[in-house]
């Protein structure tokens, strides 16, 4: 009995050992970048073609991550009804920034597009809309002067032609490099959709993850219905700038989709399989009268 026992603890060692020098002599498996994607809230490892197919959503924890300007309006307007506005409106460097240029590059290189803001009209289920979405991709969604530019002239196209507005927001805020320039397309936009409200026209606004800085203290807050996707990020300033600025300690998660909801600054939080049930239903409940 014993020298069996002897015999098959002497077997597994040699397999141990033989193990061992495999590990050691074996050659590194070349994984190609972009097969998974780890997941910013649970931490999962997702298969980067199970996220395409579930519309850039998590399928462990539901978190949505950022979604580019084409993908979301394919997923919110009728097939083929887009019809793009304002397209060679593109960004200068009016303060011969630094480098400014070269960022410029990168954007239209990630995003697909000339510039953050996608523009035009639309149907959904064949109710035509203005529409407007921030492509995160392009420098952070950040509004400079052609952004504020596009965003002004959608909303007063959708002013003149009585058609319900849509803007999906996805924005860091506004464009440092344009200065001033960039800071003054708060006020622009407002005062394109004071206009708008004038004529008693419909503007949802879907605040997306991130919706933050001049754009969320413009024209992203300013909706007759306010939505917040599931999963985004809402607020003006970063949490620790806030914190080093009044000195007090803030409430957890006070920037969340669910806070904002709880405490009035949206009206509700939609996922994103649901915007675009959400948003018919929406459209059908506030028809857009032709005699005002």
């Amino acid at each position: 009995m014993n020298d069996f026992l002897t015999e098959r603890k002497k077997k597994l060692e040699d397999f141990k050992r033989n193990v061992r020098k495999k590990a050691i002599n074996a050659q590194p498996i070349d994984i190609p970048d972009g097969i998974f994607v780890k997941c910013d809230q649970c931490g999962a490892a997702i298969y980067e073609k199970t996220l395409e197919t579930n519309h850039q959503i998590c399928p462990y924890c539901e978190f949505h991550f950022r979604m580019g300007a084409q993908k979301r309006l394919n997923l919110t307007v009728d097939e083929g009804s887009f019809s793009e506005l304002d397209r060679l409106v593109v960004s200068l460097n009016p303060l011969d920034m630094p480098d400014y240029q070269d960022k410029l590059a990168m954007g239209k290189k990630l995003s697909g597009m000339d510039d953050a803001f996608l523009s035009g009209t639309a149907t959904i289920v064949k109710i035509k809309v203005a529409i407007g979405i921030l492509d995160s991709n392009f420098m952070m969604g950040s509004m400079g002067s052609v952004v504020g530019e596009k965003v002004t002239r959608l909303i007063e196209h959708a002013t003149k032609e009585r058609l319900p507005l849509i803007i999906f927001s996805a924005s860091g805020g506004a464009r440092m490099q344009e200065g001033i320039l960039s800071l003054m397309q708060m006020a622009k936009t407002s005062g394109a959709l004071h206009y708008f409200d004038e004529e008693g026209l419909l503007y949802i606004s879907v605040l997306t993850n991130p919706t933050t800085g001049g754009v969320a203290a413009s024209f992203a807050t300013l909706g007759d219905i306010n939505i917040a996707e599931h999963s985004s990020l809402i607020g003006f300033a970063g949490a620790r700038v806030i914190k080093q600025t009044i000195r007090q300690d803030l409430p957890e998660g006070f920037q969340t989709d669910q806070f904002q909801l709880e405490h009035g600054m949206v009206d509700m939080v939609v996922h994103r399989k649901d915007m675009r049930k959400t948003l018919y239903k929406l459209l059908q409940l506030h028809p857009m009268r032709k005699d005002g």
